[in-house]
């Protein structure tokens, strides 16, 4: 019970209903003690009145100690006009160790009083000095014993907290029983109903409904059914895709191996000695070669993921120029290309991996100026911090359009050849990821295209990112 919320509440209901009472028990033992001396003043006054309104002010010595007695004082003096009388007395058995002024005290003079007087011991005498009402002169004086004004205030004090303890009780039931209606019970609700939810996510019928009145609850509910209502939506679609991914690689295998066969019976077309057919024959190669490699790109990407990266200290200027000769190669001689990486320069990457990474967005630079028909150049930059290693890939091309931009990490949508699958930019980027790196588009305008690759220095991140 303790563990939860409303047992919590109960018990914090309790301490602060305490706390505050705490706060209030010593003004009010204070308050009651000042109303405990006032009414042995008062007590005291009609005594001496009474023994000064006699014919004989000497009145009979057993009488005199009634008085005193019903009084609950030892002496009583009286102040009437400008003479000091003492009109009650008897013997005093001891000395005054506590004296009370009670002519207009402050509040900080009474507590404190208060406190002293629960910390005094009982033996004592005290002297009480106030104002005699109704006009009775300008003050009056009385001794009176300390015990029985210590021993009341100890019962006051005690009754105070047992009454203090038993409305922090009813309150703390009362609140208890009021925020397991309206604040546990639909809380409880909320995550019974999640539990549910959690056992078939793609059943529609699971759905939270909003039933809350209370404001910040029913906030949480919208937005737990709109995350819901979203969620079941992408794992029905995520579903269909899987499929549907299933289906297409299936088709695909079998596709490429037709193609494939067809790619062999064009390459023997090419050699008829038909005009016709010799002008047909590399325009239907070209067709095959492009849905040949739209298979094979489907394929890869519908297999497994990437095995984690095997980490090793790589020359990076080596790699840089392995990537850059095979695009050399591949080149119609309209593309220059860069190395601008220092020498002495080495990442500590998968080197085949890296070597994928960098070959595709080279690939793509180059192909896409060779499209535009006039010269070009490819550089391929790198610098390190403390943290991290830096890789640029910049070429002077036509830039990407708005379309390709906006999908530019997405399978199949992000294409700018005619007849490319997208794919190249999407492995590539999940290949950065698995060393704990990012892939992003720095720029690209009519100017060209610059790609930049972080690769960190910190195992951890790889690790992190292979998880």
């Amino acid at each position: 019970m303790i563990k939860s919320l409303s047992g919590r509440f109960l018990i914090l209901s309790i301490i602060f209903v305490m706390a505050a009472e705490v706060l209030i028990f010593v003004p009010s033992v204070a308050r009651y003690r000042q109303d405990y001396l006032a009414a042995r003043l008062e007590k005291a006054q009609i005594a001496s009145l009474s023994v000064l309104a006699s014919e004989n002010t000497q009145i009979p010595a057993t009488l005199a100690q009634e008085l005193l007695d019903n009084a609950g004082v030892y002496n009583v003096a009286l102040r009437r006009d400008a003479v000091s009388q003492l009109v009650l007395s008897s013997p005093v058995p001891g000395s005054v160790t506590t004296m009370v002024d009670l002519r207009e005290p402050s509040a900080l003079y009474l507590m404190s009083g208060a406190l002293r007087q629960l910390v005094t011991p009982a033996e004592g005498v005290i002297r009480v000095i106030g104002s005699p009402t109704n006009a009775a002169g300008t003050m009056i004086d009385v001794t009176m014993p300390q015990a029985p004004l210590r021993d009341a205030m100890i019962d006051y004090g005690i009754r105070i907290l047992l009454l203090s303890l038993v409305i922090s009780v009813v309150s703390a039931l009362l609140l208890f029983v009021a925020v397991r209606r309206f604040m546990v019970k639909p809380v409880k609700r909320v995550v019974e109903h999640i539990e549910h939810y959690a056992e078939a996510p793609e059943d529609a019928r699971r759905i939270l409904t909003p039933q809350s009145t209370i404001t910040e609850l029913r906030s949480a509910e919208d937005a737990l059914a709109h995350l819901q209502t979203q969620l079941t939506g992408a794992l029905r679609q995520k579903e269909r895709l899987a499929q549907l991914g299933g289906a297409v690689a299936k088709i695909s295998h079998d596709l490429r191996n037709i193609l494939t066969t067809a790619t062999l019976l064009a390459d023997r077309m090419e050699r008829s000695e038909d005009p016709a057919v010799q002008r047909s024959a590399p325009k239907l190669v070209n067709s095959l070669s492009r849905a040949v490699s739209l298979c094979e790109g489907t394929l890869a990407f519908g297999r497994v993921e990437e095995p984690a990266p095997s980490l090793n200290l790589v020359a990076l200027s080596d790699l840089v120029d392995d990537v850059l000769e095979g695009e050399r190669l591949a080149s119609d001689g309209s593309v220059k290309f860069l190395d601008q990486v220092e020498p002495g320069m080495t990442v500590r990457v998968d080197e085949e991996q890296l070597f994928r990474v960098l070959g595709n967005l080279v690939r793509n630079a180059r192909q896409a100026i060779e499209a535009t028909g006039t010269p070009g150049t490819i550089k391929i930059t790198a610098h390190e911090t403390d943290q991290d290693w830096h890789i640029g890939v910049c070429d002077t091309g036509p830039g990407l359009p708005p379309k390709a931009q906006e999908h530019l990490f997405r399978p199949f949508e992000g294409g700018v050849r005619k007849g490319g699958t997208g794919l190249g930019l999407v492995i590539a980027s999940e290949l950065v990821q698995g060393h704990g790196g990012s892939l992003s588009l720095r720029k690209t305008d009519e100017t060209g295209t610059e790609f930049a690759l972080t690769l960190p220095k910190n195992p951890l991140q790889i690790d992190q990112a292979a998880e």
